[in-house]
């Protein structure tokens, strides 16, 4: 006989936790939410595009950055 659903997620958990590791959970927006996608797109539409273009711009010269010691 198995043990309830309960007990063998406290179970596990002990055993992670005995392995050195711990649970860890995320709450993320649900992207293909319609309000998230108006927030998406209107914070979008609010950006200074010279603003980012300069940012593209550095992103672009580090990118290809390689570091040698």
């Amino acid at each position: 006989m198995t043990a309830p659903p309960a007990e063998r997620m406290k179970a596990m958990r002990a055993r992670r936790r005995a392995d050195g590791l711990r649970e860890l959970r995320l709450i993320v927006p649900d992207v293909h939410s319609e309000s998230f996608r108006r927030r998406i797109a209107a914070q979008a539409a609010a950006l200074d595009p010279k603003v980012e273009e300069e940012a593209l711009d550095f992103i672009e010269a580090v990118a290809d950055f390689d570091e040698t010691r």
